[in-house]
């Protein structure tokens, strides 16, 4: 796809996202994190923010995840 965010720019955002809630961890734990979620095609196939935000779900809203 054309319009498809670039992988690096996907990741950092990606891990700026990640930071927001694990303000504790390394910025490159997070961007190394981000990075093998966009090797995932469902997670990839979302804004990085949107992909960030599914995978910390069980973590903010572990109700959710029964």
């Amino acid at each position: 796809m054309d319009d498809e965010i670039p992988t690096d720019i996907w990741v950092y955002y990606c891990a700026r996202r990640l930071k927001v809630h694990w303000r504790t961890v390394d910025t490159e734990q997070l961007e190394e994190l981000a990075a093998d979620l966009a090797c995932d095609a469902h997670l990839r196939g979302l804004s990085p923010q949107a992909a960030a935000a599914l995978f910390l779900e069980p973590v903010t809203h572990p109700d959710r995840t029964a």
